[in-house]
């Protein structure tokens, strides 16, 4: 086996870890894959929208957290 199980977990946490905590809105859009005006209205339910000096950012992890009450089971 070329990796073992605690070494594919631990790639995986590293990966975690790495991605970044806040995303602008326009690449937001490419991650997600929805429009301008749905994603900052989700984000803004969410309350994962920071401004300051012109720039939206958005919280991942506030918006992840978001996102998961709409998964069906």
């Amino acid at each position: 086996m070329y990796y073992n199980q605690q070494k594919r977990s631990e790639v995986k946490e590293e990966a975690r870890r790495l991605r970044r905590k806040f995303l602008r809105y326009q690449q937001a859009e490419i991650v997600y894959s929805l429009s301008h005006k749905k994603l900052m209205e989700l984000a803004n339910d969410a309350g994962a929208i920071y401004r300051m000096d012109g720039i939206v950012l958005i919280n991942r992890e506030i918006f992840d957290e978001y996102l998961e009450q709409f998964h069906e089971k």
